[in-house]
């Protein structure tokens, strides 16, 4: 019976598992990978890392699963926003400039004279992506720049060494190429109009594959380090969000995958490509499955908040039943947390890119307590997902969440009775290295029906529905977080005074 390899290159770390024909885990490994912060706004990391951090958790997986000899197909996801370079000979030529890194910042501006049609094209509005990374390495670091044959993602630069192939051969899959703002993305072509308007040369980016397409094979050497029979087909991949969406089984318009962990990520299946021009806080990109998109956008540190209150405000650190003591203290609170409302952005706001965005709480009083304080976080966070939703086309019908957040019964009733649709948690956490192994699985034709296999694969628990009264006061609520959006003059203020 075959088996597949899947491999997660995330911004902590590497997860590896091995997953048979019915989408069982048989053997799992992860290992975390450092991030550099050599400056304030500088976040760095080693591809080279990332490579040999991807080599021991397979071949540990492997190990456990007892089964290296029957993998049929492999494939990788990553992180998706930040982006790294290679020479010639496929070798790092740069750092890889984390999604995290916002040196870039004055390339956002840059780019944002042309927002409408990069974010019309590519479907991403300009934010810390590749785009304006690689306008910064140009101009900042022109002879870092000269050495770049090719700008790749840490999943395309994992899997074309595991093959290695050659330079020509550099690829991007379509579910990433949108963080380009580079890309007409829903023709998966890099765009003349916007490679012209910024003077980026189109001969050092990748060329744009479907993530089911089988990209090489495991050489000798790479079987060497992993454990992966040689010869062994490995897919092109996909970016972690839509991988871990179709791990999940979010296949059909209508359905939702909430990550609730450090980011809080919100990515909706819509049955066509709709960029966000009004806002520019959804992006548009593909799903894994063909004819199928995702509406996705993220607060950055969304979790975060849950875990800097814990520490620092409950003073709770250490306590293995803190994040429960929490939520029975905000359970107590009636919805609207005594009229408290949680600004989320405590890592500033990506979409759009606003730095100096910061988190705030409105409306304190000398009434309120922790479980107020608590359950306004929570709210927050879900209000902020109503609003994305609003734009998104199409009907929302359900949620499947993932995470740590996932195990708390009252943020999971939170988020369904603030956007009136059931919230429905997975019983298979390891969503992203399902996904991956799942794309091995339909590249290498060993399943027909990716969309339902996906479904197949994915257990859920009952899902939490909304209570129509909660709902109806949480409408109005969500009205009142709306006027927020205006403080970010004041954050602008704050930060030209400090």
């Amino acid at each position: 019976m075959p088996v597949f390899v899947g491999c997660d290159l995330g911004t902590m770390g590497t997860k590896a598992a091995v997953v048979d024909e019915e989408g069982s885990i048989l053997g799992e490994a992860f290992e975390e990978v450092e991030l550099r912060t050599p400056a304030p706004g500088r976040v760095e990391q080693d591809l080279d890392e990332i490579e040999r951090s991807a080599h021991r958790t397979i071949a540990e997986a492997l190990r456990t699963s007892g089964r290296a000899a029957d993998v049929a197909g492999l494939a990788f996801s990553s992180q998706m926003s930040g982006i790294g370079a290679v020479d010639d000979r496929f070798r790092p030529a740069t750092h890889f400039d984390s999604w995290l890194d916002t040196r870039c910042a004055p390339y956002v501006s840059a780019m944002s004279e042309h927002a409408d049609r990069v974010t019309a094209l590519s479907g991403c509005p300009p934010t810390y992506s590749h785009g304006p990374k690689i306008l910064w390495w140009r101009s900042e670091r022109p002879d870092d720049y000269a050495r770049v044959a090719r700008f790749v993602v840490p999943s395309a630069f994992v899997a074309a060494r595991v093959c290695g192939l050659g330079i020509e051969d550099a690829f991007i899959d379509r579910t990433t190429v949108h963080f380009s703002n580079l890309s007409d993305t829903e023709r998966c072509v890099w765009s003349p109009e916007l490679l012209d308007a910024f003077g980026v040369d189109e001969a050092v980016l990748p060329r744009i594959v479907d993530p089911l397409e089988v990209v090489g094979e495991v050489t000798r050497a790479a079987s060497e380090a992993t454990g992966i029979p040689a010869g062994t087909p490995v897919a092109a991949g996909a970016g972690d969000q839509p991988a871990a969406s179709l791990g999940a089984g979010v296949v059909d318009p209508g359905q939702a995958f909430d990550s609730a962990g450090t980011a809080s990520v919100f990515a909706i299946c819509v049955d066509r490509f709709a960029p966000d021009l009004e806002h520019r806080t959804v992006l548009a990109s593909h799903s894994v499955v063909r004819g199928v998109y995702l509406a996705l956008s993220f607060i950055n540190g969304g979790g975060l908040a849950l875990r800097w209150f814990r520490d620092e405000i409950a003073g709770l650190s250490g306590c293995a039943d803190a994040y429960a003591a929490l939520d029975a203290e905000a359970a107590a609170v009636e919805p609207g947390a005594g009229a408290l409302l949680w600004f989320p952005h405590i890592q500033g706001c990506v979409l759009p890119p606003q730095p100096h965005v910061r988190g705030a709480f409105v409306g304190l009083t000398s009434g309120h307590r922790r479980g107020h304080l608590f359950r306004a976080i929570l709210e927050g966070i879900a209000y902020e997902y109503a609003l994305w939703a609003e734009r998104t086309p199409g009907t929302l019908t359900e949620a499947r969440v993932l995470g740590g957040g996932a195990r708390s019964a009252l943020w999971n009733g939170i988020k369904a009775d603030v956007l009136g649709i059931d919230w429905v948690p997975t019983v298979r956490q390891e969503c992203g290295v399902l996904g991956d192994a799942l794309v091995a699985a339909a590249a290498t034709g060993h399943v027909r029906d990716l969309a339902a296999t996906a479904k197949a694969w994915q257990e859920t628990r009952p899902p939490v529905r909304p209570d129509p009264a909660r709902h109806r006061r949480y409408r109005t609520l969500l009205e009142a977080y709306r006027e927020l959006q205006r403080l970010g003059a004041v954050f602008e203020r704050l930060s030209e005074a400090t």
